[in-house]
């Protein structure tokens, strides 16, 4: 089983990302800062927050369904705001979406907040909404069910320190996966935290039993060249008690975001 973990980075580098999703065709696709704007009528629009402002593909989850056809395609909306076409604002939702191909059969899943509720008016302040999605999946070549969930952590303006709500989203996250999970499942945990290493949510993950791979390897850093800051860190894979690890890569080329694609191959 092949999953792959992507902030998509609302689609800036869809040239690049959607060919290439469509040749890795992954068994299990968990895609976090996805938009979903079914009013649009352009395929770019802008999102502005202050002074930020970034080219968004307004449909990228329909776009990414086109490049993986065959795939089971959940988006899991965390508010919805507008994006803007000059001085026209479009409504606009913002989430994950999970990929999933048909041959793995979705046998449960669980969607929910790991921070505050769904937005309905508006992205709001930071942090924002956050929501996580947990798949469980019957894997016929090892006759066995895994359970993949994921989730865009929150992002606090002040950095990536620990914080109370990072604590109670990493133990939220937890209890979402285990809530699809019988008890000897296989899990694996990924997404884009929003973390360091050090940190605490990085800690109760291995207190709980599983491993995290970007560190354990002594990965560099999981941001590419579009990414200007010195963190490096941001995004993490995480396996359970007995899940055989066949391969793991941070994928440096070609650069489909400002964040690595993270494969894992169990």
């Amino acid at each position: 089983m092949r999953i792959i973990s992507l902030n998509a980075w609302g689609g800036t580098l869809h040239t690049a990302l959607l060919p290439w999703l469509a040749e890795m065709q992954p068994d299990v696709l968990c895609l976090q800062e996805v938009i979903h704007s079914p009013e649009a009528e352009k395929d770019v629009l802008e999102y502005r927050d202050g002074t930020h402002v970034l080219q968004q593909r307004t449909n990228l989850f329909a776009e990414v369904r086109a490049a993986l056809p065959r795939h089971v395609a959940t988006f899991c909306p965390a508010a919805q705001g507008v994006l803007w076409d000059g001085a026209f604002a479009v409504p606009s939702q913002w989430g994950l979406a999970t990929f999933v191909d048909p041959n793995m059969p979705l046998i449960g899943q669980a969607q929910w907040f790991v921070h505050k509720d769904f937005g309905p008016k508006g992205y709001g302040d930071h942090p924002r909404s956050r929501s996580a999605h947990a798949v469980r999946l019957w894997d016929f070549a090892a006759d066995r069910a895994v359970v993949v969930a994921h989730m865009h952590g929150l992002r606090d303006l002040r950095g990536k320190m620990d914080t109370p709500e990072r604590r109670v989203q990493a133990q939220r996250f937890l209890a979402l996966a285990r809530s699809v999970a019988a008890p000897d499942d296989q899990m694996v945990l990924c997404g884009d935290f929003n973390v360091t290493p050090g940190s605490e949510t990085l800690t109760l993950l291995r207190d709980a039993g599983f491993t995290e791979l970007v560190t354990a390897r002594g990965e560099a850093g999981t941001r590419t060249s579009h990414y200007g800051k010195t963190e490096r860190f941001a995004d993490y894979m995480c396996v359970g008690p007995g899940v055989k690890v066949r391969g793991f890569e941070v994928l440096r080329t070609p650069e489909v975001s400002d964040h690595c694609p993270l494969i894992l191959q169990i």
